[in-house]
């Protein structure tokens, strides 16, 4: 199938094409008709299939269709919700990338950055708006953002709008938006609190499954170390100068772990940078601009920072911390072997983090390949390290801290 077999017009044919873009993939295959056709979606589809595309593309083919009538106004027609700040950003340049050839406009707003400016596009009126939960609803109750003539409401990444706290405000803004609307929910999983909401706000969805939750990519090569938690770190450097090259993408669960590792890396002449949600945006945004560019080798991020970005020709993942849900490690090695190409994911796992393998192999359904040639093997029978941190005042003190930011809401 081509994409001229989607029954995309001119304009959208031929941007497609200087994307480079042959052939539509299978998610894209499955959900241009039915959007085209007005139909409700909900599609499980991980990051990689080309999600975007898929209901991009024929959310602009029927706005410029109505446009073409001498009906179109510049008012929001089309509303994109995206859980952060970088999914957000990445949706708009593909926007921007697809309506080239034709005179629709689009922008994204987002928390963390000046909100002036993103008032005065608003004001000269859009046909697209991408946004992010929280800064939508600031400048609603500004009264700069009118949603009364929104015909398509999409919802991508809906499972991780759930585990930010989001879908309250996911409610309230499809509340919002007019009664008679199309609405696409888009999630790489289908946890049993999106159902609930998409049962909510959809009517009568066609379901799209485009593949397993728990598949990985037969491409990526999963290997597997035993290291005590101490010598996370040693391995690391070890395996990154006598065998991991090329453009490395190294998880770990926690801000405070990422900005560590990062501090050692520069101090041994690493060219690398770091993602995570208490930088600004335009840290962020430099930290994503300088990995893309190849101007650093190496990017280090929490999951949530890195959760459904596009980066092109990634070598390797390394997940530092393993995953406490299972899902997340898909999520995580799917960042490289993307587009045919192959790649690699090395696990490091301590005594404490033994349940997750068991978790992750019984989810994917395959035994990671375990490599016992190391300097430092975990002793097969250590125990989980308990730190003094660990004790009562410590989780006061971060009892404390996770008040205090839900107090602080994060966009």
């Amino acid at each position: 199938m081509s994409f001229k077999d989607l029954k995309l017009n001119r304009p959208l044919l031929r941007a497609v094409a200087e994307k480079g873009y042959d052939n539509p993939t299978l998610i894209q295959e499955r959900t241009i008709p039915l959007v085209l056709n007005k139909k409700d979606v909900i599609a499980s589809a991980q990051t990689g299939t080309g999600k975007t595309a898929a209901f991009a593309l024929p959310i602009l083919q029927l706005l410029y269709d109505k446009q073409e009538s001498g009906k179109s106004q510049k008012k929001i027609r089309a509303l994109i919700i995206s859980p952060t700040r970088e999914l957000a950003i990445q949706i708009q340049e593909n926007f921007e990338e697809y309506a080239i050839h034709t005179n629709l406009t689009s922008t994204v707003i987002f928390g963390g950055a000046s909100i002036d400016p993103q008032k005065e596009i608003l004001k000269k009126g859009i046909d697209v708006l991408i946004a992010t939960p929280g800064r939508l609803l600031d400048l609603h109750k500004q009264d700069i953002v009118n949603l009364d003539y929104v015909e398509t409401l999409v919802l991508d990444e809906a499972d991780l709008m759930l585990d930010m706290g989001f879908i309250d405000d996911v409610k309230k803004i499809e509340r919002l938006c007019p009664e008679e609307k199309q609405t696409l929910l888009f999630s790489a999983t289908m946890p049993y609190k999106v159902e609930q909401l998409a049962e909510t706000i959809l009517k009568n969805p066609k379901r799209i499954e485009v593949s397993q939750n728990s598949s990985t990519s037969k491409n990526v090569n999963q290997a597997l170390y035993y290291v005590p938690k101490p010598q996370k770190i040693e391995l690391c450097l070890h395996l990154l100068r006598n065998t991991i090259k090329g453009r490395i993408i190294i998880f770990r669960r926690t801000k405070y772990g990422v900005d560590k590792i990062e501090q050692t890396l520069l101090k041994n002449n690493y060219k690398a940078d770091s993602l995570h949600g208490d930088k600004s945006q335009t840290l962020r945004q430099e930290a994503l601009n300088n990995f893309k560019k190849n101007k650093v080798d190496i990017l280090i991020a929490t999951d949530v920072a890195a959760r459904g970005i596009d980066i092109d020709d990634v070598d390797a993942v390394i997940n530092f911390d393993l995953p406490n849900i299972p899902e997340t490690y898909v999520h995580r090695i799917g960042r490289t072997a993307r587009a045919g190409n192959t790649g690699i994911a090395y696990s490091f796992c301590s005594a404490d983090e033994r349940e997750y393998i068991k978790a992750i192999q019984q989810l994917i359904n395959l035994q990671l390949d375990v490599v016992e040639e190391h300097p430092y093997p975990l002793d097969p029978k250590a125990k989980p390290i308990v730190h003094k941190k660990q004790g009562s005042k410590y989780k006061k003190r971060r009892k404390s801290e996770a008040s205090k930011k839900k107090k602080k809401r994060w966009y």
